[in-house]
């Protein structure tokens, strides 16, 4: 039998739906039904939606949308935090109230999303969110907490490791610098000259990207590099192979680079996400939020977000 909260029921919700593929004009925020939860499924009121690269990337055009599976009309965004209000048939370890976040692939900016209980992917998941974690960040945790984890494992980072991580003041490389700071390793974080204070503060030694990056980063580091990750493009993959740095401790997360190991959210390791969520809890990791927008103020906030350029995480409130 379906548990539902306290809460009044209710027929209609709001979600951003795209009409057609495209960038953030394509982006509105509409009426549709409230989803219902199915056996096996838990119904989420979201309060909070965390966008990444990836929300605008595969609904930029209708090729790269079908490689992900989407089709029109499409929703918008995959990380989310709120609260369970509907728990269908034959769920258990989770009831009306219980605070949650996960992913939901974009799907995730609206007032409700239907989760598979027993979803283990980023694309459809559910995790308790732990006391001491309020809702703007755990909607940040999913995609970027998975996919820093996952680079430094494909790289086997360890103490003893001097990194240089490209992008490091990006949504994904405010976790990758404090995951690898809490691993023991030295942090060298590529940023432009005006991210200096923030990547310093986040726990690296910044150095500014652009011609010439090799040489800065052998005049900071004398002693070498021993790992990187390109959490941007190709320019962090080059500079490590300049520097000596074998293929094999170098990834990238952006493109495919012949001989060096790539890493997305979907290759983390298991149990990896709670991990980051207990790190948030216990204040040893922290995630900052560039800024906040009510969800009527969507194509805003996603032409923030697409800009590359943003110190942290954009969040849709909702």
């Amino acid at each position: 039998m379906k548990a539902q909260s306290d809460q009044p029921p209710t027929d209609g919700s709001r979600a951003v739906r795209l009409a057609s593929f495209g960038g953030p004009e394509v982006l509105d925020v509409r009426e549709v039904p409230a989803p219902q939860a199915g056996p096996g499924q838990i119904r989420v009121r979201v309060t909070a939606a965390g966008l990444n690269p990836m929300d605008w990337i595969m609904t930029a055009d209708a090729d790269t949308a079908a490689r992900f599976g989407l089709s029109l009309p499409a929703g918008f965004g995959t990380d989310y935090a709120g609260a369970v209000d509907q728990v269908g048939d034959g769920v258990s370890g989770f009831a009306p109230g219980d605070r949650v976040f996960g992913g939901a692939l974009s799907r995730a900016v609206a007032d409700f999303v239907v989760i598979d209980a027993a979803g283990g992917t980023a694309a459809n998941e559910a995790h308790h969110t732990p006391d001491g974690v309020d809702d703007r960040t755990a909607a940040t945790l999913t995609i970027a907490g998975r996919t820093a984890s996952a680079a430094l494992a494909a790289i086997g980072l360890g103490a003893s490791d001097t990194v240089l991580i490209g992008g490091a003041a990006g949504g994904v490389g405010v976790f990758a610098v404090q995951l690898a700071r809490i691993a023991g390793a030295r942090v060298i974080g590529t940023g432009s000259a005006a991210s200096a204070d923030y990547l310093r503060d986040l726990g690296a030694e910044p150095v500014v990207y652009g011609d010439g990056l090799a040489d800065r980063v052998r005049s900071l580091a004398p002693g070498g590099v021993t790992a990187a990750v390109d959490l941007h493009g190709v320019e962090t993959v080059h500079a490590a192979r300049e520097l000596g740095v074998p293929d094999g401790r170098i990834c990238a997360i952006a493109v495919q680079v012949d001989g060096v190991p790539a890493a997305n959210g979907a290759s983390a390791a298991p149990g990896a996400l709670e991990e980051i969520a207990r790190l948030v809890a216990a204040g040893r990791l922290r995630v900052p939020i560039a800024e906040t927008f009510p969800v009527e103020r969507i194509r805003r906030a996603a032409e923030l977000q697409s800009g590359r350029h943003v110190r942290g995480k954009v969040v849709i409130d909702l």
